[in-house]
């Protein structure tokens, strides 16, 4: 059985993870902000052996990143190299959690095939990061598996993200408002996450690039329609029509890479997941 190192294990993705990797009876080393810094190689240096690397630490709020570019950089792509040289080093395996990198693609559904456009500080840091994983993979052999998380949710998600937001304000208020009704996105539930992560532990690849989403995409409209259905609610709906820098209209994932090579494939329907949200609380 391998044994696992899990960064950013305080955080939204590692907290629905560990529960399942002790189900399965991994050991795991949990690394969160109490045991150093992961831009700084000492933190690293002080750990033993894992044969498996799975990186969620980072900054990923997309709004933050206009404010604090280099801040966003800085922890995305040191706290990678410095992950990558620990893999070196051990021989150990390294699953990178990436993000959505394709700003309004050309062609939809969306295929790991799709040229990446940076499109704001966050995507530029990812996009950095990524690149130094596929060097690390062709000058030092370091194993990498590369997950690309479409629009994620589930319970206990911040609330400045899209569907926490109105599901708190359903629950507070008297309407909804948000900027724009119209973008659309591919939302994959993070048990759907989670599968998958779990399948790349022994995937006996050496480099590849996954989609992770549900291959399906809502407007904000139809979001806020399915989360009222679920709720039994009418709420009034107020859009100030302000439109993000660089706002991407649609989002909608190719995941046929995902279902062959990784025999993964999503289970949780928006609606499903939305439910569950609902139950978890």
């Amino acid at each position: 059985m391998k044994n696992i190192l899990v960064t950013g294990a305080s955080g939204f993705i590692a907290k629905h993870l560990l529960p399942e990797l002790y189900k399965k009876n991994y050991k795991v080393k949990k690394i969160t902000r109490k045991d150093g810094n992961i831009q700084d190689a000492i933190t690293w240096k002080k750990l033993p052996k894992y044969d498996v690397v799975i990186h969620l630490s980072g900054r990923t709020f997309v709004p933050d990143s206009w404010k604090n570019p280099s801040e966003f950089i800085d922890t995305n792509v040191n706290g990678v190299i410095q992950a990558l040289n620990y893999c070196k080093k051990n021989n150990s395996k390294l699953i990178y959690i990436s993000s959505y990198l394709y700003g309004n693609a050309q062609k939809i559904p969306i295929s790991e095939r799709e040229r990446v456009k940076v499109t704001n500080p966050y995507t530029l840091s990812k996009k950095l990061a990524e690149d130094v994983c596929e060097c690390y993979y062709k000058n030092f052999g370091v194993n990498i598996l590369i997950l690309r998380p479409f629009n994620v949710f589930g319970p206990n998600q911040k609330e400045h993200f899209l569907i926490p937001s109105i599901m708190k304000q359903i629950l507070l208020s008297k309407k909804i408002t948000v900027n724009d009704l119209n973008p659309k996105r591919d939302f994959v539930y993070i048990k759907d996450l989670v599968d998958a992560i779990i399948k790349t532990i022994n995937l006996k690849k050496k480099f590849e690039i996954f989609n992770i989403a549900s291959g399906k995409s809502y407007s904000v409209r139809e979001v806020i329609k399915i989360i009222q259905e679920v709720k039994d609610m009418k709420l009034k709906i107020k859009s100030s029509k302000k439109k993000r820098k660089d706002e991407i209209m649609d989002t909608k994932a190719n995941i046929t890479k995902s279902r062959k090579i990784l025999n993964w494939k999503p289970k949780w329907t928006f609606k499903k997941g939305i439910e569950d949200i609902y139950e978890s609380n």
